[in-house]
């Protein structure tokens, strides 16, 4: 049993090569994130411009859809109910 620890520990299986291990692979996601964070590049206000303006017409869009479905099915409900109760 002794022996199998010591050869792990030599091995770096144990906590210090876990810790070894985890060390180098956040140094390693950093080196990546540096990397991937290099090739982004920020809109130009025309694309932003052009964007925001298909979100606001889109909201619009749905907005009035949704109000006229409310209004079609609170009048089917209110007429199913009043001539359900007479």
């Amino acid at each position: 049993m002794a022996t199998a620890t010591t050869q792990r520990n030599r091995e770096g299986n144990g906590v210090a090569g876990s810790l070894k291990d985890f060390s180098s692979r956040i140094r390693g996601f950093y080196v990546d994130v540096r990397s991937e964070m290099k090739k982004v590049t920020r809109p130009g206000w025309t694309e932003v411009r052009d964007t925001t303006a298909v979100v606001l017409v889109s909201v619009a869009i749905f907005g009035l859809f949704f109000y006229l479905v409310d209004l079609f099915f609170t009048h089917t409900v209110d007429t199913f109910f009043l001539h359900l109760s007479r």
